[in-house]
């Protein structure tokens, strides 16, 4: 299938948010993507302010993006490649159903 699409969806520090906007506008699906800003709570304590430690989470930009397949290693090498050892992490999900209601 070489439609076949997938939700990728990416957690970083906020501290990077406008460099990773930059980097999936190249990658922009018909749609677009989305970003949300989210909690993670883990039990590492590395790099967290002060605040963060006592407060048990970090704060972060989630974003979000549907690709077709052909697309989806190429986003991800460039990733790879611009923000290696920065603490991003991702994860990639098929998608078995879309539409407008």
């Amino acid at each position: 299938m070489e439609n076949e699409e997938f939700m990728f969806t990416l957690n970083a520090p906020t501290s990077l948010e406008e460099s990773i906007v930059d980097c999936l506008l190249i990658f922009e699906a018909e749609h677009g993507f989305e970003t949300t800003s989210i909690n993670a709570h883990d039990h590492r304590n590395e790099g967290l302010s002060l605040a963060e430690q006592v407060t048990g989470r970090e704060r972060k930009i989630r974003f979000q993006m549907t690709l077709k397949k052909q697309n989806l290693a190429k986003l991800i090498n460039r990733l790879k490649a611009d923000f290696s050892g920065s603490g991003i992490n991702y994860w990639v999900t098929p998608i078995v159903d879309k539409g407008f209601i």
